[in-house]
């Protein structure tokens, strides 16, 4: 450090010394004087409490002393219950108290108490001990010692903190209802008993094209503005009169309705106030209707539309009551069932027209519309003329304003003759069925038949072929072995058309079937020439089906697809498509193809493409038979001489 530096430390030490002394001094100077002023602020109250002690310990308002500075040094009960200071263990001082936004109020009162020498209803928030904030009251005054000197301050404390709640509710309440009123959707005039205008809002401005605001109308006349706006309503005299009646009467006046000349519609009601027999002003309240009932019009034009639409309709309808008791039927109903509306009307329903059998399907249907349920149902009617129909009826709880069940309604249609055409169908298909059976046990019968002498016949060329051996020339062993192709070819013809009429005849062996595994099977046992590749592109699923069945197609299809290759790399491609409720399946192949216009014969029975003695023009129709039965369908895609792919679909 240099010798300049450490005498400038050594100046600035002996003035901070020198500076402490000083405060030192004044702080000692300041403090006798403080302890003066207590001893003298002592003597005065213990003068003046020995006087004062039971008024001010009674008092029901807090009663605090302070000094000049703002120390308390006397409470009160009443005080220290509001406050929550203990004045004999607690040191408090005044800025303990003030509430932080209200401080630089708390300073000009304090300031007007020390130049006035008092203040009065100061208000404002304070703290307490626990920092709960409370409102209070305040009447102040300055204590001053016998040669007239300020030595401390007093004061009555009220707590107002629920007198405070309850203006700022009373405000609030008020606020809300003069912004209700300022904004409602009707129009506001409030008069005194004098007919001036004590309120009045801008809907009222608005109806009645005034160009002014609310305000501006309070104190005027009432009658003389009537006067003036008669010209606004379509019969000026009559508006003017129904309002002096009105007022006259002095009576509560409901829907009043008024037509202006610029088309709207507006609705008034009067309230007279009353505060016991004395009046004291009336409540007028005009409301734009003009939608309200241009809707209600509407309305009624729509509903006498419908009505005349359900009076005449080809379908009856009913409407009940709770207990089946008719209370209105349409025209249609009234020809469907004979009566007359006269005639049914207050009867109960159930008893009137239900056949003895079907009762206990009309009580079973209106607990269900008690219930709140809608149902159609079909039962027998008895009519009028004891004639027997058939009635299909879709019904509905019926319901109130109030969303509460008064009833049904039904909607009759009579399906007699659908009924009738039902049970022809029925009979016929019962018909069918047998004939069916008949028909497979005939088909069983005559393969039998058939078969037994193809086989004779069979035999007997083999035995001649036998007996003859080394005998028969080139051309006689041609024929007969022609004659056992051809009764091969007899044999394997009526297998299929077994197969063929036995399909469908038994839906009951439906399982789950892996199909995957079922091709896999498949291929491993179908004879696959060396230069034919079989792939599939992704897992088959399983389906729910006649697994044997299901072999079949897959069987036939790949079949074909083997037959008909003519490449030297031959290929057949197995593919899936997942579809929302089905399975769409394709087998492709690069073989021969098949003409558009054969797309549709090779699934006819007996139709075959190419003749030979392994195809009897069957295997296609047993196939789409069988995707048929599993609610699928089939149908390719070809090209002659690139390929031919088979799709199909089976359900889920």
């Amino acid at each position: 450090m240099s010798q300049n530096q450490s005498e400038i430390l050594q100046r600035a030490l002996k003035r901070e010394k020198a500076a402490r002394k000083e405060a030192e001094k004044i702080l000692e100077e300041r403090s006798r004087d403080l302890y003066l002023t207590s001893q003298k602020l002592e003597e005065l109250l213990d003068e003046k409490s020995s006087q004062l002690q039971g008024v001010f310990e009674n008092i029901v308002d807090a009663y605090v002393v302070m000094d000049i500075q703002g120390n308390f040094i006397k409470f009160n009960e009443a005080a220290t219950k509001l406050f929550g200071y203990d004045i004999s263990r607690d040191e408090v001082n005044v800025v303990d108290l003030v509430y932080k936004e209200d401080y630089v109020y708390a300073v000009s009162s304090f300031m007007e108490l020390q130049t006035k020498g008092y203040f009065k209803n100061y208000e404002a928030r304070v703290y307490t001990k626990s920092k709960e904030v409370k409102w209070v009251h305040i009447n102040a005054s300055m204590i001053f010692d016998k040669d007239k000197k300020p030595v401390a301050a007093q004061g009555i404390v009220r707590d107002i903190t629920h007198q405070k709640a309850s203006e700022e509710k009373l405000i609030e309440s008020e606020n809300r209802l003069a912004s209700l009123v300022v904004n409602l959707d009707s129009g506001i005039v409030l008069e005194d008993e004098n007919r001036n205008i004590v309120l009045t809002n801008n809907k009222f401005c608005e109806l009645f094209n005034i160009n002014a605001a609310p305000k501006d109308l309070v104190g005027l006349d009432c009658k003389a503005a009537s006067e003036q706006n008669k010209v606004l309503f379509k019969n000026s005299d009559a508006f003017l009169e129904r309002m002096q009646t009105i007022d006259a009467e002095k009576k509560v006046v409901l829907g009043d309705e008024l037509e202006m000349l610029d088309g709207k519609i507006l609705e008034r009601n009067y309230t007279p106030i009353k505060i016991g027999e004395k009046s004291k002003g009336y409540l007028w309240t005009f409301t734009d209707v003009t939608l309200k009932r241009t809707y209600r019009k509407s309305l009624e034009a729509q509903k006498q539309k419908y009505y005349n639409i359900i009076a005449n309709m080809n379908l009856g309808m009913m409407e009940l009551d709770n207990n089946d008791q008719i209370l209105m039927v349409n025209h249609s109903f009234e020809k469907m069932s004979g009566y007359t509306e006269a005639e049914v009307k207050g009867k109960n329903a159930r008893e009137l027209f239900a056949a003895k059998e079907d009762a206990e399907i009309l009580k079973a249907e209106r607990q269900k519309r008690k219930e709140g349920a809608s149902s159609s149902y079909e039962f027998k009617a008895i009519c009028k003329k004891g004639k027997t129909r058939h009635w299909l009826v879709s019904g509905a709880p019926n319901y109130n304003i109030d969303g509460e069940i008064i009833g049904s309604i039904g909607i009759h249609l009579d399906v007699t003759e659908t009924k009738n055409l039902e049970l022809q169908k029925e009979k016929l298909l019962e018909k069918l069925e047998k004939s069916n059976d008949e028909l497979q046990e005939y088909a069983h019968i005559v393969s039998h038949d058939l078969k037994s002498p193809l086989r004779s016949i069979h035999a007997l060329v083999s035995w001649l072929k036998e007996d003859n051996q080394g005998k028969l020339d080139a051309v006689s062993l041609q024929n007969f072995g022609l004659i056992e192709t051809t009764l091969e070819k007899m044999e394997q013809l009526i297998t299929d058309v077994l197969n063929y009429s036995s399909l469908g005849a038994d839906t009951s062996l439906k399982t789950d079937v892996d199909l995957n595994s079922l091709v896999n099977e498949l291929v491993s046992i179908l004879y696959i020439p060396d230069h034919i590749e079989i792939k599939s592109l992704h897992v088959l699923p399983n389906i729910n089906g006649d697994k044997t069945k299901l072999q079949q197609v897959f069987q036939n299809l790949i079949s074909n697809s083997v037959k008909f290759i003519d490449k030297k790399c031959g290929s057949i491609i197995i593919d899936v498509e997942d579809l929302k409720s089905h399975y769409k399946f394709s087998i492709k192949d690069n073989g021969i193809g098949i003409e558009k216009k054969y797309h549709d014969k090779i699934f006819k029975i007996f139709h075959s493409l190419k003749k030979s003695k392994d195809s009897s023009g069957i295997g296609l129709s047993i196939v789409k038979k069988i995707i048929n039965l599993h609610e699928g369908e089939i149908w390719l895609d070809s090209e002659p001489k690139v390929g031919t792919t088979f799709y199909f679909t089976l359900k889920k």
